[in-house]
């Protein structure tokens, strides 16, 4: 495994919670990283502490909209 393509999960974690919060990743990128982890899925919702989760390199996205802020 790749370190840099690796995650740990903390205590509580869930798969979209972690690869959001270390790699800014949305429920887009999940069926890639259940792909690259065969058995992920087997622990159920919630990560236990230290499962190691390969995270595969994706393209970079798309151009990002504008923000629309409803108040000042």
């Amino acid at each position: 495994m790749d370190a840099e393509n690796t995650l740990a999960a903390r205590q509580g974690d869930t798969v979209d919670v972690l690869i959001w919060r270390e790699r800014g990743l949305g429920a887009a990128d999940l069926p890639a990283v259940f792909e690259a982890n065969p058995g992920l899925a087997d622990h159920g919702a919630v990560l236990p502490l230290g499962t190691l989760v390969v995270v595969p390199v994706t393209p970079p996205a798309q151009a990002s909209r504008p923000v629309v802020q409803l108040w000042d």
